[in-house]
């Protein structure tokens, strides 16, 4: 167990990286200690910033760039999703909160701010990578036909494209929650899991992972334990492919439906199911008074790739991006 003082210089340390993380740009010890302060609360001189950059530069989380400038490394960024565990607990709820918040997305201009994923996959397998998912995004698999790319050096989001690498952004299924936000409708997102599909229908739930108990996304975890099965699902009709359970007030139920429909005429879809008051969904209990809705997974054309071989290191729920900004997916892999 590390000391409270280790704990609290450590804490500091990963701040530190998470406001490069953030910046495309070289930052110096003066901007970053105004960040910290204005940002974190952090109260930091100028001096003992410089002293935790030259520890960070040791240990290759950080390079110099230019006379004191640093930008993170991609040590650095695996650092900071490998932090301190206690720091992590719930982590998935809180990014679900902070997200859903800042989405505001207008579905009749077609315009402003939705949640997504990113994937990051190795340069020379990108193209096979996009190959794979087509399908998903043929069928329907996804919460968009929207992507956006970038390759290796470039900005995707808030993280900087690896050497070496290439990056995905896909959009996310809390861009439902953040629009039934906005409606005034309050969802409860339960779990993020595995949705059995027989007949082209959805079945059951087989696996799941609730987001207030885990630090990370359920996603990220089911892909990376290769419990998918997208591809089958689009041959066949058959398979297994990622979903969330959520649930919403009875009451709200019309005019969830129309914000739904709203989202789904402006090019952004999800709801798989959406049940009847009280009543299970996929073999889901559903609260009193409560309506439950199972809703597709925005990293399942991620998963297709996975299942074909293809690798990515994965982070769900990532950021916000401008849709406007995001193009179709059949105009990148032509």
């Amino acid at each position: 167990m590390l000391g409270l003082e280790t704990q609290e210089v450590e804490r500091k340390v990963l701040t530190i990286l998470k406001i490069l993380s953030d910046s495309k740009k070289p930052l110096g010890a003066r901007i970053i200690a105004d960040r910290l302060k204005k940002g974190y609360g952090i109260d930091l001189s100028e001096r003992t910033v410089r002293y935790h950059l030259k520890l960070t530069d040791e240990r290759r989380l950080t390079k110099l760039v230019g006379r004191d400038g640093r930008l993170i490394t991609e040590l650095g960024i695996e650092e900071i999703s490998n932090a301190l565990v206690e720091d992590k607990v719930g982590l998935a709820i809180s990014r679900i909160e902070l997200l859903t918040f800042l989405t505001d997305f207008n579905y009749d201009k077609a315009t402003g701010s939705v949640p997504v994923n990113i994937s990051i996959f190795p340069k020379d397998k990108f193209n096979k990578a996009l190959h794979a998912m087509k399908p998903v995004f043929a069928e329907g698999l996804c919460v968009s036909d929207r992507i956006a790319v970038a390759y290796e050096g470039e900005q995707l989001g808030k993280l900087i494209v690896p050497e070496g690498h290439s990056g995905l952004a896909t959009v996310c299924s809390l861009v439902i929650n953040g629009t039934l936000l906005k409606a005034g409708i309050p969802m409860n997102s339960r779990f993020g899991g595995i949705l059995q599909i027989q007949n082209h229908q959805p079945l059951r739930f087989v696996e799941f992972i609730r987001y207030d108990g885990s630090s990370l996304d359920p996603s990220e975890v089911f892909i990376r334990a290769r419990m998918t099965s997208t591809r089958d699902v689009v041959k066949t009709g058959e398979g297994k492919i990622l979903a969330n359970f959520r649930e919403i007030p009875a009451l709200c139920r019309s005019v969830a439906e129309e914000m739904i429909d709203k989202l789904a005429k402006a090019g952004l879809r999800g709801l798989l199911v959406m049940g009847k008051t009280s009543e299970p969904v996929c073999e889901i209990p559903v609260e009193l008074n409560r309506i439950g809705m199972a809703i597709l997974g925005g990293l399942n054309p991620v998963a297709a790739a996975h299942e074909a071989g293809i690798e990515a290191k994965n982070y769900a729920m990532s950021t916000i991006m401008e849709y406007q900004n995001l193009v179709n997916f059949s105009e990148v892999a032509k």
